[in-house]
């Protein structure tokens, strides 16, 4: 907590929870908040855990190359991710199951880390598919927010940088020869000579980590089942709706979904506060959902995303008889 970057993303937190609630009439929002039906929360959570399973599948898939795991094996260890990044600045969770996967099956964690940024591209990419798929509707918006006004322009700029990061993976995944040498020419005239070694063992881990990209048919099943992954999470969206006094289409909670989430890779507070919850009510608020109802509804998913899949991977982490300690973090470098 001593740490300028934890500081810098809590007032950066602290500046989009004062964007998102401005303005909103708490009477108002109370009344939403005690009228809500929170039933409809519950099969909310089970197709977002059917998201997570597959979630856990993908990366089994990702990993097949290096070493043959059980998606049952996996799925606990998808979990403290989340739970991780939930409770942990920095997307800190991401390393630690790469580190417990190390433990546990002694994948090395550069690898691992390698397929687990693999994720982050192809969910970046249909992110901004979900955005782009919806860009007629965008259009007919009022756009009074910032948010929603310059979305247009802000995923022309994400677009550019996911898909350079999705090609220059593919070329190092299917040139690993040629990937290696160009690497190794960097590390021989940028490393200092006592970490040459190491960081050259830690590049080839790292393109290992890459072999599941050098099948076409491989890239084609990530993509499919990231498509799943972030519909199955918009299907969250839609059950969580039932719970309030309002509806929008399918199409436009994709939207939500995208933007939200593309907002969420700004440095935040510990669980995405504030980053999550701006664009979502701006979203809504666009619209014609009245803030009251925007904000509640966007709070209340906030917290069903976060709160159940936190305390399942916070006891999967207790199972495993470990902490995020010092010796941990030293498994990680």
């Amino acid at each position: 907590m001593k740490k300028w970057q934890f500081w810098l993303g809590v007032l950066i937190s602290v500046f989009f929870i004062w964007i998102s609630l401005r303005g909103l009439r708490l009477g108002e929002f109370w009344d939403v908040v005690k009228t809500a039906n929170y039933w409809w929360i519950l099969p909310g959570i089970a197709v977002y855990f059917i998201g997570v399973w597959v979630r856990a599948w993908r990366w089994h898939y990702l990993l097949k190359p290096i070493k043959e795991i059980s998606t049952n094996s996996m799925f606990p260890i998808t979990t403290i991710g989340y739970m991780g990044n939930n409770i942990y600045p920095a997307r800190a969770g991401e390393v630690l199951r790469a580190v417990i996967l190390k433990r546990r099956e002694g994948v090395p964690v550069s690898a691992s880390l390698a397929t687990i940024i693999v994720e982050r591209i192809f969910d970046g990419v249909v992110m901004l598919a979900f955005v782009f798929l919806n860009l007629p509707e965008l259009a007919k918006l009022t756009g009074s927010s910032g948010f929603v006004g310059n979305i247009q322009q802000v995923a022309v700029w994400g677009t550019g940088a996911f898909i350079g990061a999705l090609v220059i993976f593919l070329l190092a995944a299917m040139f690993p020869g040629f990937t290696s040498k160009t690497g190794q020419w960097f590390i021989n005239r940028v490393i200092p000579a006592r970490l040459r070694e190491k960081t050259s063992g830690l590049m080839h881990k790292f393109l290992d980590g890459l072999a599941s990209l050098r099948s076409p048919l491989n890239v084609l099943m990530v993509f499919f089942t990231s498509v799943i992954i972030w519909l199955l999470e918009t299907g969250k969206y839609w059950f969580v709706m039932h719970a309030f006094n309002f509806e929008v289409s399918f199409f436009a909670l994709m939207l939500m979904n995208g933007i939200v989430n593309l907002a969420t890779t700004i440095p935040s507070a510990p669980g995405y506060i504030g980053t999550f919850d701006a664009p979502g009510i701006a979203v809504l608020s666009a619209y014609g959902v009245d803030q009251a109802v925007a904000a509640g509804y966007t709070l209340t998913l906030h917290a069903a995303l976060w709160i159940p899949i936190t305390l399942i991977g916070a006891w999967f982490l207790a199972r495993e008889g470990i902490k995020w300690s010092d010796s941990l973090r030293t498994e990680a470098e």
